[in-house]
């Protein structure tokens, strides 16, 4: 009798329930940021955006249309996308880790203003290493693992390369991209490869060339896009493309925000381009989703950045249109192309759900908030009693709520409003998303017996996570709460009174993160964040022409610097346009700096970014030579 033989793969799978190493499939799991549910062309709610490629994946797999982040901001999510645990949980609630305190857990709050009712939480700042990620998970399972663009989780020892990827580019902790999308950035030790680079397109290639490096293994490939986060900037032919389509009576109407979605569609169909052309679209998953809502509260072109109707509110707030966006999944021979869901899933399942996808199981006594959704990627339904929103902070942002926590169950949905009701109790509102997707009928009075049933549930998760929750406020004054003023931004500041900056020291004007003093023969600059920059007028204008600028300094703070020139009649007055960047060498000691450029109109003031971090430096000399080589302007102490 012939003995049958089986393929290597196969016995292995047999004996372990998974797969070797070499036969898994690759993910790519690309994060948009603050992209909202009616931001791509996926559910017929815009006019203006064009977004073929996110079309292309869709038609892959199968989107949901009621995906939800774990929170309206952005940190929160990314962490629970990594940990599959709620925020929590985790503690991470506020998108805080860039600043340069470390705090791995939150706690109570001790002071709000005498007119809200409760004391918000002090989020924790940084991932803890202690977490189990994602990544690691992947990396103990053979992965070869990538991240590429935003992480804002915290800078070394809580970046990337501290929670289980091989790989981190540009390796940056912002919140957004450095200083603008398109070149000259302030990426440290990233230069663009063209001058007008954007940024999608340059980290798109580099994703690209990871693949490329590691075609013949499984790779985690975590692409988690600066698009469409602040700065609101984009490549100029985008802009007027768009300013043409712009219809003025449609809230989208920001023709900068449509060509930066663009770019971002772009950068989707560049990585399916590559999967197609390796040969590695039929073994690689693909999960697109956002972080959170989208942008309602920020301007520009004179309006919004976006409008995410028919939902109602925006990022920062706890209505639909904050936690809700678009998600699709592709899962070749497994998931129907060109499907769709109707399914409730949240930001925490993609763990869980990627270890079943990859027969991967999970740590000695792992668990996690979120559950798998493989039975609805099936096209069945799920066996969830419910998800949770935890924001206990209140941005005033339009739309925005107190200190609150909410339930998603079935069509309805609950929001705790802690302690703001009578006498520190808490208040709550009901809808129903089935009849009133746009949160317009608060039903919480008329059906009491049901926020009772739905609160419950919220206690119980409170409970479970064990959840530092916000306070009632022992400062609060009845005299000065104007519940009137809930969900109405803060009043705009006066554009015809000027912000009150610090006084010059010698005529430099400390405009962000730094301090200015006089010392010796030196500007001394200490850097107090990441963005430090100082400004000054000329005593005359100088005429439009090629110049030369010479810096003279001193550095132990870390980045590339900047230097800004303003022209007359051009706005805004300092724009990446009218800027050139230069390599810092932050060692302590002098160095002069030199770059050329060209001012196409008369100079008014100039600036200077010197570093990018933290830090002392020590300004001696600044100088601007006209064609001719000869200082038409110098800067000294006491000149």
């Amino acid at each position: 009798m012939k003995r049958a033989l089986y393929p290597l793969a196969l016995v292995i799978l047999l004996l372990t329930g998974r797969l070797p190493a070499a036969e898994q499939p690759n993910v790519l799991f690309i994060l948009a940021d603050d992209l909202g549910w009616s931001d791509t062309t996926l559910f017929g709610t815009t006019t203006l955006y064009e977004t073929p490629n996110i079309e292309r994946l869709a038609a892959r797999g199968m989107t949901f249309t009621r995906a939800y982040a774990a929170s309206p901001l952005c940190s929160p999510t990314r962490s629970s996308i990594l940990t599959g645990l709620n925020p929590a949980r985790i503690g991470i609630t506020s998108p805080t880790c860039h600043l340069p305190k470390v705090q791995l857990q939150a706690t109570p709050g001790t002071r709000a203003a005498p007119n809200e009712k409760c004391v918000p939480i002090n989020s924790a700042t940084r991932l803890d290493t202690r977490c189990d990620t994602l990544p690691e998970a992947l990396k103990e399972a053979g992965y070869v693992t990538g991240h590429f663009g935003k992480w804002h989780l915290g800078h070394e020892p809580y970046s990337p390369l501290e929670h289980g990827f091989d790989v981190d580019v540009p390796h940056w902790p912002g919140p957004g991209p450095a200083g603008s999308y398109v070149a000259p950035w302030k990426f440290p030790d990233f230069d663009p490869d063209t001058p007008n680079e954007h940024i999608e397109d340059r980290m798109a290639k580099e994703a690209v060339a990871f693949m490329e490096a590691n075609r013949d293994r499984p790779f985690f490939l975590n692409y988690w896009m600066f698009s469409v986060h602040a700065p609101f900037d984009a490549k100029r032919e985008l802009i007027e493309k768009y300013r043409g389509k712009v219809d003025p009576n449609n809230p989208q109407r920001s023709p900068t925000y449509a060509a930066m979605i663009e770019s971002m569609d772009d950068a989707v169909g560049t990585l399916l381009d590559a999967l197609d052309r390796l040969g590695l679209s039929e073994r690689t998953i693909v999960v697109f989703a956002s972080d959170n809502g989208g942008n309602m509260y920020n301007e520009v072109d004179g309006t919004s950045p976006t409008s995410n109707a028919p939902l109602r509110g925006g990022k920062a707030t706890m209505y639909e249109g904050g936690v809700r966006g678009p998600c699709v999944v592709v899962w070749p021979g497994k998931v129907q192309a060109g499907s769709q869901s109707d399914q409730v899933i949240q930001s925490t399942d993609f763990y869980p759900t990627l270890l079943e996808m990859l027969q991967i199981p999970p740590r000695d006594g792992q668990q996690f908030d979120g559950i798998s959704i493989v039975p609805a990627l099936d096209g069945k339904e799920l066996d969830r009693e419910a998800i949770f929103t935890y924001f206990p902070h209140a941005p005033r942002v339009p739309d925005w709520l107190p200190p609150s926590v909410s339930v998603h169950r079935g069509d309805w949905k609950l929001i705790r409003l802690f302690h703001g009701g009578e006498n520190g109790a808490h208040r709550w509102k009901l809808f129903n998303l089935k009849d009133d997707p746009g949160e317009a009928k608060d039903l919480a009075a008329a059906m009491p017996d049901r926020v009772r049933e739905l609160d419950a549930l919220i206690e119980q998760f409170l409970i479970e996570t064990d959840a530092v929750r916000p306070t009632p406020n022992p400062q609060f004054d009845p005299a000065t709460y104007r519940p009137e003023d809930e969900g109405k931004p803060r009043p705009k500041r006066d554009p015809g009174r000027r912000a009150k900056l610090p006084p010059p020291v010698a005529g430099w004007r400390p405009v962000m993160d730094c301090r200015l003093a006089v010392n010796g023969d030196a500007l001394q600059i200490t850097s107090t964040g990441g963005d430090p920059h100082l400004s000054r007028q000329l005593a005359r204008p100088l005429p439009r022409g090629e110049y030369r600028v010479e810096i003279t300094m001193s550095s132990t703070a870390r980045g590339r610097g900047q230097f800004f020139w303003q022209e007359r009649g051009v706005k805004p007055a300092f724009f990446r346009d009218r800027s050139v960047g230069f390599a810092v060498t932050h060692d302590g000691e002098s160095h002069t700096y030199t770059q050329t450029f060209r001012a196409g109109h008369p100079i008014l003031a100039v600036r200077l970014d010197p570093a990018q971090g933290a830090g002392q430096i020590r300004l001696q000399q600044i100088r601007l030579l006209d064609a001719k080589g000869a200082a038409v302007w110098t800067w000294e102490p006491g000149r």
